[in-house]
């Protein structure tokens, strides 16, 4: 599973990110250290209808989110 770390990066960039990992990837892990970046990666892959899981991540603030196509 390739990981995206989309941490430091303003919206829309972990969503560009994102996007760019899924169309050679099949299952992907973002790491983002905001909520609105968390918000929009998630808001992207429920709306691609990709399977989705988001955890809390090793420090505060931070984000793993799992993607499967």
């Amino acid at each position: 599973m390739k990981t995206v770390d989309a941490r430091g990066c303003s919206c829309p960039q972990p969503v560009l990110m994102t996007k760019k990992a899924l169309e050679k990837e099949e299952k992907i892990k973002v790491l983002v250290d905001n909520n609105t970046a968390k918000e929009n990666v998630s808001r992207f892959a429920r709306n691609k209808k990709y399977s989705l899981s988001v955890e809390d991540g090793d420090a505060e603030g931070e984000y793993n989110i799992i993607i499967a196509k």
